[in-house]
């Protein structure tokens, strides 16, 4: 599976895990308290950080590819971070960044 990979700062995390979980139709496959959340859906790995002096701000965008292992980012042209990741590398950074998350999918 691949999957288009945006990453947002945010204001409120829950205040914008609401509007995100409406707008995408369904609830965060992962959430870290007051730090973090994740969705994924078919075609989007979509995630946020609490960071409200950024809110709104594009942090990087990506793939979530599970042909791929282990993590690569490059930059583009304009200066865009592109990162590249399977969805288990996903899951371990998450952990090592953020702290444990709160698995809110059935998966």
């Amino acid at each position: 599976m691949k999957r288009f990979h945006i990453a947002l700062a945010v204001t409120s995390l829950e205040a914008s895990i609401d509007d995100y979980s409406a707008r995408l139709g369904q609830p965060p496959t992962a959430v870290v308290p007051g730090r973090y959340a994740m969705w994924r859906t078919e075609l989007l790995n979509f995630s946020i950080n609490e960071m409200p002096d950024k809110g709104g701000q594009l942090r990087h965008v990506g793939f979530e590819d599970d042909s791929v292992d282990g993590y690569s980012s490059s930059k583009d042209v304009n200066g865009l971070e592109w990162e590249l990741f399977s969805a288990e590398e996903q899951d371990r950074r998450i952990v090592s960044t953020y702290g444990e998350a709160v698995r809110t999918d059935k998966g």
